[in-house]
């Protein structure tokens, strides 16, 4: 079974990351940026799963929350297989560049693309080799994608275009070590960012990936940008 990290995981999409990925019988590093939120969105699968969900504070913004966590797991878990960031914000949507707040579009890039950044800086040592099945996962998403570039929405998506583009480096970098690495764009989800309106539930997209994750699903794209069912996305 499989050892991964998650980040973000107390609700929505992380969620169910977590949720799914126990019940196939893995060990889930449930990373959040409030233990006690965490602690009380996990009560239920605590109790079931027990030993192999361990909840830690996690925020992608901080160093030492990192290096903590990192420490936590080594002693721990001994390594991991695989890493899903999966932490992200939307902010500033709707406002033209005449109104945008720089500070609000760096606190973006802060989460969505150095936040996988610094989890991966801090995790990868910890990635020994294990077999087929090693894998980072970096949620994207459609929006960071200049095809289908909007008049407004600015932090989110160059934030996700530049994901893509560290996300596609480090593929080349870790390909030799037999790490896959993805950006998955997730699919329009009903989640805290994606509304009620939208057509999929996050259980689908998880469950998507967790068949990338364990190829049962062939990924015939040339670049790392996919989504959730292994299909390549434009860029």
């Amino acid at each position: 079974m499989l050892r991964i990290v998650i980040t973000g995981a107390n609700r929505g999409l992380g969620y169910q990351f977590t949720k799914i990925g126990l019940e196939k019988g893995n060990t889930i590093v449930a990373g959040v940026r409030v233990l006690e939120e965490g602690g009380k969105a996990f009560r239920a699968l605590k109790e079931r799963f027990n030993e192999r969900l361990h909840i830690i504070q996690l925020d992608v913004t901080k160093e030492s929350t990192l290096s903590a966590a990192a420490h936590y797991v080594r002693e721990t878990l001994g390594g991991i297989d695989v890493i899903i960031n999966n932490a992200g914000i939307l902010v500033e949507r709707d406002k033209t560049i005449e109104d945008l707040d720089m500070r609000q579009l760096i606190r973006t890039f802060e989460v969505n693309t150095f936040g996988p950044m610094r989890v991966i800086r801090n995790f990868l040592p910890l990635m020994t080799p294990s077999g087929e099945q090693q894998a980072i996962i970096n949620i994207s998403s459609e929006a960071g994608t200049i095809l289908n570039a909007f008049p407004t929405n600015y932090p989110y998506s160059m934030s996700k275009t530049a994901l893509n583009m560290f996300s596609e480096r480090l593929r080349e970098y870790l390909k030799e070590r037999g790490i896959r690495v993805y950006a998955v764009h997730p699919g329009w989800m009903k989640t805290d960012m994606g509304g009620e309106e939208a057509p999929y539930d996050p259980e689908n997209t998880a469950n998507g990936v967790y068949n990338i994750i364990e190829n049962k699903v062939n990924v015939y794209s040339k670049i790392s940008f996919i989504d959730f069912n292994g299909r390549p996305m434009p860029l």
